[in-house]
């Protein structure tokens, strides 16, 4: 594996909702959410779940898509959803999140095995949507 010390920071997903978008990552997928109360009076323009200690999904209100303008061209693209974000968990975790998303009724994927990925083959993997459709893959290496 290469030596880098680039990591990935953040992710932003565009959710309708995102204090919804908050309670369902922190109820089902068990993540912290962060910003919450500063969205909600208005002083962030969007609340965060955090994955680790170094990355986040930024939960961007799909009301701010066309405000998207640090680059020429960056609004026309603004909203469109990127094809999936993939958690990695150790095992007993990937088991409790499985089961919480059983509980609270998501649909999830059948179980893959081997499925290629940044520490090479995953153990197991499943993929579920978050509320707003936003596709989130949950995998386990041994």
């Amino acid at each position: 594996m290469t030596d880098n010390t680039t990591y990935l920071d953040h992710v932003v997903l565009w959710v309708r909702d995102p204090l919804a978008a908050a309670d369902f990552y922190e109820r089902a997928v068990g993540l912290e959410p962060l910003r919450l109360k500063e969205f909600a009076a208005g002083e962030e323009p969007f609340p965060s779940v955090r994955v680790d200690d170094k990355t986040l999904l930024d939960l961007m209100p799909l009301s701010l898509a066309e405000h998207m303008t640090m680059l020429p061209g960056s609004a026309d693209i603004a909203g469109h959803p990127v094809n999936h974000v993939c958690l990695a968990l150790p095992h007993a975790p990937f088991d409790a999140l499985a089961a919480r998303l059983a509980e609270l009724g998501v649909p999830m994927s059948d179980v893959a095995h081997g499925s290629f990925g940044a520490r090479g083959k995953a153990t197991r993997s499943f993929y579920f949507r978050d509320p707003d459709g936003n596709v989130i893959e949950a995998r386990h290496y041994d």
